[in-house]
């Protein structure tokens, strides 16, 4: 009733580990963390906060071996809102840095999650 298959499937469970490359869940918590460390870099930058910006840009570059873009500087943004978008990236950055049990990283994330808040409050953007 059915025709037999004749070619082999391209859905094969063989293991062929070189077909593709593999990171380690480290190299993956790695990226992440660079990645969101950037994002907050991007926002820092954005607020002006050169000094901060500078840690935290020492810790993307660990991270990634090379230096990141920097930006240019304010835009103009509400800074209620820089300082809660910065807060969110950097609680994500946190729970990263967590879950890498990256001491250094995770200081710097909390430290700046409570900067902003901080900030929030002063500028009454809660």
């Amino acid at each position: 009733m059915y025709e037999p298959i004749r070619t082999k499937s391209v859905q094969s469970t063989a293991d062929d580990s070189t077909a593709y490359p593999h990171r380690s869940r480290e190299e993956e918590l790695d990226i992440q963390l660079a990645g969101h460390l950037a994002a907050l870099l991007a926002v820092t930058d954005e607020l002006g906060l050169t000094g901060d910006g500078d840690r935290i840009a020492a810790q993307v570059t660990r991270l990634r071996g090379t230096e990141p873009v920097r930006g240019t500087g304010p835009s103009g943004t509400d800074h209620g809102v820089l300082h809660q978008r910065a807060h969110t990236l950097a609680g994500r950055a946190l729970v990263v840095a967590a879950s890498r049990a990256d001491t250094a990283a995770a200081i710097l994330a909390a430290e700046r999650m409570d900067a902003h808040t901080a900030a929030r409050h002063l500028t009454g953007a809660l």
